[in-house]
């Protein structure tokens, strides 16, 4: 190809890979950058063969920029496309949706009501997220409810319940007040007397798959017509725990002929023979179901408003014939859709991360691999970032996909300032170098030059990636160091400027010392990644959020005579 063709597709290479750097917040990919320009520039396609290698040292430079100097060079070229990208940004910042009815209470009461059969995966997070911001946004009052009363098949997890109060925090909220439902079971008791004495609840003794085949004819149960005070007596004597586990229940006499069989007299109350796990608990053995519990909790807490998924319809519909018998108003109601998150093998499910962690093929609650919020925390992701791509979610009925791009999106804009630059070599090969400065000093952050530099000792050799080693004969650029010549055998340092880089296509590759690095593991999603860092690694704390460059953002866990463990955070 002639020159002039070549700089045509070097503008075209760097304006996309600019465009999509910024557009995605992410290094610009060559594959990402090649169709669309072949397909809008059809006179380069006879070029095809050559042109992947005018674009990739384009698209390496342009990685090199800080995102001030991305967007600087994107103006000059087409600021009609960094117009768009801050178009899609502020049309991305959409809240959500007002709440029903809001003028109609003085005060915005809403409740989280978490099962604590075990610490949250990711799919749970939405639920403080969502009702959490509602809280800010009204400047509302905010429950969190422990739904515990099934010590049987969702028993409680007794670590649990401080867990789940740890991950509210680590999402940025407080709840107002915290109460067990295991603790308010004589409430329950005393309601469901009341309910009895207005004629709304009978106990049965038929066996479950009797009672099925009479509810789907809609036939009535033969226990249905008993007096009051029968049917006081018996629930009395449930509650003393004279009955055992499927002997007896208590039911809420709906319309036995309702054309939702699932409507139809269904269970408040039934035994259960294993003890409840939190000895305040453990002597009850008549227990609510949640439909019955919720239900009166929502009341006695004047809730106004209830978020709840989609396959709950039925609660509400159940929980209508409660509230007509006492006169209750029931509260505004919001069935949103079920959430797919990403990324991840394991599914949402507390029951299988159970699984997987005892049997060893999860470390624990935090393992990287695991979809839990346990795990956003330990790879440093900030809880405000996970709020604010759940809170993108809105509230729709229909089932929505929650793209962990989107969450590391939002934590990169949390901690780009204040993360530090880092090399880390994964695995690297180790090649001498000779006539270099004695110490390299690349910016401790790109677009902070008030933050100082970081020395770097260079030594006798240094460690590159296998994946960075040069031709023979050609030149790199190391990054913070300068221009180096590999012979096949070694470094040579050119002392060269840094226009080789901008207008010649020297790669810039990043390096640690081979002697000082620090070997490094880095705990990812698809596995441990071992290395070394450059010595400063060991200047920071657990917590500390860094970014090893080229690699993506880390949290330094821990530090220890092998080396440095860190947690990768994404991109």
């Amino acid at each position: 190809m002639d020159q002039d063709l070549r700089e045509r597709i070097e503008r075209e290479a760097e304006t996309a890979a600019l465009f999509n750097a910024l557009k995605h917040d992410s290094d610009a990919q060559v594959g990402a950058i090649m169709g669309p320009m072949m397909g809008e520039n059809p006179e380069f396609r006879p070029h095809g063969d050559e042109i992947p290698g005018v674009v990739a040292p384009v698209i390496e430079r342009v990685n090199g920029l800080s995102v001030a100097e991305k967007r600087d060079r994107l103006e000059a070229l087409a600021p009609e496309l960094l117009e768009e990208i801050d178009a899609e940004d502020e049309s991305d910042d959409r809240p959500l949706p007002d709440l029903p009815n809001v003028d109609s209470y003085e005060e915005v009461r809403m409740r989280l009501a978490p099962n604590p059969n075990g610490p949250w995966h990711l799919g749970s997070a939405r639920m403080p997220s969502v009702i959490g911001t509602y809280k800010e946004l009204y400047d509302g009052w905010m429950l969190c409810r422990f739904d515990d009363t099934d010590p049987e098949t969702k028993r409680p997890d007794m670590n649990a319940y401080g867990e789940i109060l740890d991950a509210i925090e680590y999402l940025g909220f407080e709840p107002d007040e915290i109460v067990n439902a295991s603790d308010r079971v004589e409430l329950y008791y005393d309601h469901a007397m009341n309910l009895i004495d207005e004629g709304g609840a009978y106990t049965c003794s038929c066996e479950g798959a009797s009672f099925s085949e009479l509810k789907n004819a809609g036939t009535p149960c033969p226990h249905r017509d008993k007096d009051i005070e029968t049917t006081r007596a018996e629930f009395e004597a449930m509650v003393d725990g004279e009955y055992e586990s499927g002997e007896m229940v208590l039911r809420v006499r709906t319309d036995i002929e309702h054309k939702n069989p699932a409507l139809r007299d269904w269970v408040a109350f039934r035994m259960v023979d294993t003890p409840h796990p939190r000895p305040e608990a453990a002597e009850y053995r008549c227990w609510p179901m949640l439909d019955f519990q919720s239900g009166v909790d929502d009341h006695e807490f004047e809730i106004t408003h209830i978020v709840r998924g989609i396959d709950l319809q039925d609660s509400a519909k159940r929980q209508q014939f409660v509230y007509d018998y006492f006169g209750w108003e029931y509260p505004e109601l919001i069935h949103w859709g079920h959430i797919q998150i990403d990324a991840y093998d394991v599914a949402l499910s507390t029951s299988t991360i159970k699984e997987l962690i005892a049997n060893g093929e999860l470390d624990g609650w935090d393992d990287p691999r695991a979809p839990t919020v346990a795990s956003l925390k330990r790879r440093g992701i900030r809880g405000e970032a996970v709020v604010n791509a759940m809170i993108q979610l809105g509230t729709s009925s229909s089932n929505v996909d929650l793209a962990m791009s989107s969450v590391y999106a939002e934590n990169r804009e949390l901690v780009d300032d204040d993360a530090d630059r880092l090399f880390f070599v994964r695995d690297g090969v180790e090649i001498p170098i000779s006539g270099a400065p004695d110490v390299a000093e690349p910016l401790v952050h790109p677009d902070h030059e008030d933050r100082g530099r970081r020395p770097i000792p260079v030594g006798d050799a240094v460690s590159i990636e296998e994946d960075d080693r040069p031709a023979v004969d050609t030149r790199v650029w190391l990054k913070g160091l300068g221009p180096v010549r590999y012979t096949g055998d070694a470094f040579e340092f050119t002392d060269e400027g840094i226009e080789i880089v901008r207008e010649e296509g020297v790669d810039v590759i990043h390096w640690v010392p081979a002697g000082e690095g620090v070997p490094l593991r880095l705990r990812t999603i698809d596995g441990d990644e071992t290395g070394r860092a450059e010595p400063g690694v060991r200047s920071y704390v657990s917590d500390d959020i860094v970014q090893f460059e080229r690699i993506g953002f880390a949290r330094i866990d821990r530090h220890d005579d092998a080396g440095t463990m860190a947690y990768f955070s994404h991109p």
